[in-house]
């Protein structure tokens, strides 16, 4: 097992966590040092949580591979259960119902439900093979991954929800119609017209596109006409739900990041207002990351990291005290080894002998990758602000735990690569 374990992914993941972890001490660390192995401090918790983490990761590989396709649709069923029961005994943190109190610490549910949701999607795409084609393997396929994102979504935590979107990148890999990526494409870019504009503009615009199409569309084409209303009519019903969803799913904090980042909001007054809440995070985010330069000031030398500058910096933002004190040059050594492991995750998903390992490990790629760039993109303040942990790197129990749990999983079946799997 030793010999056929993926070194070079344990190596580049070793050194995020490390880095990561560095990070957290810079920016959780006060007067009052003691030791590293403080557990009252947040560096001394997030190196507990990495060293169990470090034992969960070495007991994957005792489990036998078979267990996981075998058990995939069983823990799937498990993590429903549990997001269920976070309406009944969930314990609400930053405003999010997302939780379980362990004592010792907090679990979070919805990260292990990503787990079990990529290994039964594997389950269910390998028990039947190409048929992906077929309309109702489809639907199996899609609600496998919406049920989860669905209970998620009104804990309230959108941002955890969007994660499971990443998984159709796996159908897509497996054979499903790419016209599914641009009706996907179409449905967001109607919820944010409809956001900026209007539903009135919205139809007016859907009505000028389809007169348009067969005006201009050649004799020999034909055009099916009812899917085509069909598909009118959903991006209607669409647009007069969205206003319901903003108003009665979102909460004021979704809507002020939304307004923030689509200029909805024209009243100048209000949204400057915006811009001190809901946009300081990321305004701070952007002048850390900025104030580093090429080369960073220095480990503990973070004016903005000392100073507290930016909220929830060990967390979500903690890629902007990596800018401020590492500068360009540790922000991008830290996206090389990012980029270096989703290829080297690409390169084993690619070599697997069996459809499920393969299936489960581009639900790994799409997972992480997803997390990388939404919150990378959150602190830099091309994307709306949501929720996301930088994967290995941002503080958090449940954080660091599952996404080993997801990775070693996915480095388990890749040693076992070459066995015969029967069920």
């Amino acid at each position: 097992m030793v010999r056929r374990i993926d070194w070079i992914t344990i190596l580049l993941y070793g050194l995020l966590v490390f880095i990561g972890w560095i990070n957290i001490y810079s920016t959780t660390l006060n007067e009052d040092f003691s030791s590293f192995l403080d557990f009252s401090t947040l560096y001394g918790k997030q190196l507990f949580f990495i060293l169990l983490a470090f034992i969960l990761a070495i007991g994957i590989f005792f489990v036998e591979s078979t267990f996981f396709e075998r058990f995939g649709s069983l823990l799937y069923i498990i993590s429903l259960v549990l997001l269920l029961g976070l309406f009944l005994f969930g314990k609400t943190i930053g405003g999010a119902k997302s939780w379980y109190d362990l004592g010792i610490f907090n679990f979070q549910p919805s990260e292990f439900a990503k787990i079990a949701t990529a290994l039964a999607l594997a389950k269910y795409l390998s028990d039947i093979q190409t048929d992906i084609r077929r309309v109702k393997h489809q639907w199996y396929a899609i609600l496998i991954i919406l049920i989860p994102a669905i209970l998620i979504l009104p804990q309230p935590d959108p941002g955890s929800s969007l994660v499971y979107f990443a998984l159709f990148f796996v159908l897509f890999r497996e054979g499903l119609p790419i016209i599914y990526l641009g009706l996907a494409l179409i449905l967001i870019m109607i919820f944010i017209f409809t956001l900026m504009y209007g539903v009135v503009w919205v139809g007016i615009g859907l009505g000028l596109l389809t007169s348009l199409v067969f005006l201009f569309k050649r004799p020999t084409v034909k055009i099916p006409t009812r899917p085509l209303l069909i598909f009118i009519v959903s991006c209607l019903l669409i647009s007069l739900s969205v206003r319901f969803v903003y108003n009665e799913v979102f909460e004021q904090r979704h809507r002020n990041r939304f307004d923030l980042w689509l200029r909805i909001e024209k009243d100048e007054r209000k949204l400057n207002e915006i811009r001190k809440t809901i946009g300081y995070n990321t305004f701070q985010a952007e002048k850390a990351i900025e104030s580093g330069g090429l080369t960073g000031k220095g480990f503990l030398e973070g004016t903005r990291t000392k100073g507290d500058f930016v909220p929830e910096q060990h967390t979500d933002y903690i890629f902007s005290s990596l800018g401020e004190e590492w500068g360009f040059l540790g922000t991008g050594f830290v996206i090389l080894v990012y980029t270096l492991l989703f290829l080297r995750l690409l390169q084993l998903a690619e070599r697997q002998k069996r459809d499920f390992s393969r299936m489960y490990g581009y639900g790994v790629i799409s997972i992480l990758f997803i997390h990388y760039f939404v919150n990378i993109g959150m602190v830099i303040g091309l994307l709306p602000t949501v929720g996301i942990p930088l994967p290995f790197f941002s503080y958090g129990g449940s954080g660091i735990i599952f996404f080993t749990a997801l990775l070693f999983i996915f480095l388990n079946l890749d040693a076992n690569r070459l066995k015969e799997g029967i069920f």
